[in-house]
C-alpha cells in the first residue's frame, strides 16, 4: 500500500500542474481559430502561458483544486479499505506540498479541515472488474465551472428555445442553454458532460462520468455522435467566447451518454467544467502498486502555439497603470476595454470576508484600494514566510449580494475577479466611483509570478483560501469589464448571446 500511495500522490500532482495532450489540442485549435489581437486571443495566449507555467512550476494550473472525484477499478478481492486510506493520504500530503488548495469545508460551521479531509472529502468511487490491474481515474473540477451544472426536468420552457418535450431536440434545447447560462462565470471556454435519463443523482453522476471521455473520441451512438458534433457547432455560434469576452471559441468539447429513467420523471444533467480540464488517470500494478502507464498521454508533445497567427498590432485599447492609494478621479477615466495594471499593495476577499466585514470594521485600511476575489495557493517556508504558489481569480457573482456595500463602507475602488458581477454591483460602481476589472480565470501560475511578496494575512480562522492576504504585486493585468459609467461587457455579452440562442429554436431533431 505504501508504493500504491506514492502512486496515486503522482497521479495528484500530475492532475493538478499538468494539461493532458487532448486537452491542450483542444486549446491550440480555440487559439487557432479565434480572431488575432481580439480580447480573447489574449486570453487564449495567456491561458497557454499559464498552461506551459504550471508544467514547469509543477505547481496547479489554477488555485481551485476542486473536490478530488476518484474512479477506481479493483481486481477482484482488492482490500478497497486499504486503497481508500492510501488515497486519503495522498490527498492530506499533496495538500500539505501545495500541490491541492485545502478545499474541504464543514457545510455548518465553515471550517476550512485545512487537509482536504472530512466527510465526503475527497469523492471514490469503486468498481470491481475483471482484469489484473488498478486504474484509477482522478478529476479536479473547481467550484467556480461545479456552479454552473445544471439538471433540467423535461418538458420544461427553457429561455431563448421555448418549450422542451421529451424527445431529442428537447434534449438540444437544454444542452445548447446550459452552455449560454455557464457565459464566462465557469471559465470559458469549457468541457460539458451530459448525462440523459436516470434520476437526479444518478444523471448528475452519469454527466461527470463523460469529462473522463477523451476530447476528441466519437460517441459509439449514432445519435448521440450527431447532437455533440451539432452541440460544437452551435454552442460556437453563441459569441460568449472566452471568459465571457465575446469571440469564436465557447465551447471546446461535448460527450453526452444516457441510461434508462423512471416513465415518470425525464432529467438531462449537465456538468460544466472550464478550460483548466484537470483529469488524468493510471494503470496501477495490483501487486507492487507502481504505475504501468497513465490513461491520458499518448507520447506527443503538444505546442500549444503551432499555428497560431501572431498580430502585427493588437486592438487598439488603452493600458492605464494604477497604484494604491487609488483616487476616484483615476476610476471615472476608466471604461469597458480598457487594460488596467496594478502596481503595489492589493488584498485578497472572498465569500466569509465580504460576509463579515458587513457588520464589522476592517483591520486595515482599505480606502483607495484593491480587492482581489481569489483564493490562493499558500505554502509557509522554514523562515516562516509565506509564498503564493497559485493566485487566479474566483468567480464574483457569489459577492453580488455584498460587494456595492462594502465598497461603499471602505472606501474600495478597484474589484478583480472573474465571469463579472450583477445590477446591484453595477450601479455601486456609478455611485461611489468603482470599477471591475477581469482577470483570466484559472490562469493561477501567471498571476502568482505577479506577487512579489506577502506583506501579512488576516481571519486566518477562515480558513487559507477565505484569509484575507496582503500582497505586494507588479504588472498585474486584468481588463475593464465593468465602468462607473454604467457600462457592462458582461451584460452586453448576455444579452447578444441569447439573441444568437433564440435563433436555435426551431426543432432539427426529432
Amino acid at each position: 500500500m505504501e508504493q500504491f500511495k506514492d502512486s496515486v500522490y503522482k497521479l495528484i500532482v500530475e492532475t493538478s500542474t499538468n494539461l493532458p495532450p487532448d486537452v491542450r489540442r483542444a486549446v491550440v485549435k480555440a487559439r487557432q481559430n479565434e480572431s488575432v489581437g481580439t480580447r480573447s486571443a489574449l486570453s487564449l495566449a495567456t491561458i497557454a502561458q499559464n498552461i506551459e507555467m504550471a508544467e514547469t512550476n509543477v505547481s496547479p494550473i489554477c488555485q481551485d483544486t476542486g473536490m478530488p472525484t476518484f474512479e477506481v477499478h479493483t481486481p477482484v478481492g482488492a482490500n478497497q479499505i486499504e486503497m481508500k486510506k492510501a488515497i486519503r493520504e495522498a490527498i492530506e500530503l499533496a495538500t500539505k506540498n501545495g500541490k491541492l488548495r485545502s478545499n474541504s469545508v464543514d457545510s455548518l460551521t465553515g471550517e476550512n479541515s485545512g487537509t482536504n479531509l472530512g466527510p465526503g472529502t475527497p469523492v471514490i468511487h469503486f468498481d470491481q472488474w475483471e482484469k489484473d490491474d488498478i486504474e484509477v481515474k482522478l478529476i479536479l473540477k473547481g467550484g467556480g465551472c461545479e456552479n454552473k451544472n445544471i439538471q433540467y426536468s423535461l418538458p420544461a420552457e427553457i429561455e431563448g428555445l421555448g418549450k422542451a418535450g421529451r424527445d431529442l431536440d428537447g434534449i438540444r434545447k437544454c444542452i445548447l442553454h446550459s452552455v449560454y447560462q455557464a457565459q464566462g462565470q465557469g471559465c470559458s471556454a469549457g468541457f460539458i458532460g451530459v448525462g440523459i435519463g436516470g434520476d437526479r443523482t444518478s444523471g448528475y453522476a452519469l454527466a461527470k462520468e463523460q469529462l473522463f471521455r477523451k476530447v476528441n473520441d466519437v460517441n459509439s451512438n449514432p445519435d448521440l455522435a450527431k447532437m455533440e458534433a451539432y452541440i460544437m457547432e452551435k454552442a460556437n455560434e453563441l459569441g460568449i467566447g472566452t471568459m465571457g469576452f465575446g469571440g469564436e471559441t465557447t465551447l471546446l468539447g461535448c460527450k453526452i451518454g444516457s441510461m434508462n429513467r423512471l416513465p415518470a420523471s425525464f432529467y438531462v444533467s449537465v456538468a460544466y467544467n472550464c478550460w483548466a480540464f484537470r483529469r488524468q488517470g493510471a494503470l496501477i500494478d495490483a501487486q507492487t502498486g507502481e504505475i504501468k502507464g497513465w490513461l491520458y498521454k499518448d507520447g506527443e508533445a503538444v505546442d500549444l502555439h503551432a499555428g497560431v497567427q501572431q498580430p502585427e498590432q493588437q486592438e487598439k485599447r488603452r493600458e492605464v497603470v494604477l497604484q494604491y492609494p487609488i483616487s476616484e478621479e483615476q476610476i471615472r477615466s476608466l471604461k469597458v476595454g480598457d487594460v488596467v495594471i496594478i502596481n503595489g499593495l492589493m488584498h485578497t476577499g472572498r465569500d466569509a470576508f465580504h460576509k463579515y466585514m458587513m457588520d464589522h470594521d476592517c483591520p486595515i485600511d482599505l480606502n483607495g484600494g484593491v480587492i482581489y476575489h481569489c483564493g490562493p495557493v499558500m505554502l509557509k517556508d522554514d523562515s516562516g514566510e509565506w509564498h503564493v504558489k497559485a493566485a487566479g481569480p474566483t468567480t464574483s457573482i457569489r459577492e453580488e449580494p455584498y460587494q456595492a456595500d462594502i465598497m461603499k463602507k471602505f472606501g474600495i475602488r478597484v474589484v478583480i475577479g472573474k465571469g463579472g458581477m450583477g445590477p446591484k454591483t453595477l450601479k455601486g460602481l456609478q455611485e461611489h466611483g468603482g470599477v471591475y476589472l477581469n482577470a483570466i480565470g484559472g490562469a493561477a501560475q501567471y498571476y502568482a509570478d505577479c506577487v512579489k511578496k506577502v506583506e501579512g494575512v488576516d481571519y486566518m480562522e477562515f480558513g487559507l483560501p477565505e484569509a484575507m492576504w496582503h500582497l505586494q504585486v507588479e504588472g498585474f493585468a486584468a481588463i475593464v469589464t465593468m465602468d462607473s459609467h454604467g457600462n457592462s461587457l458582461h451584460a452586453d455579452v448576455e444579452k447578444s448571446s441569447l439573441e444568437k440562442l433564440s435563433q436555435h429554436a426551431e426543432v432539427v431533431f426529432s
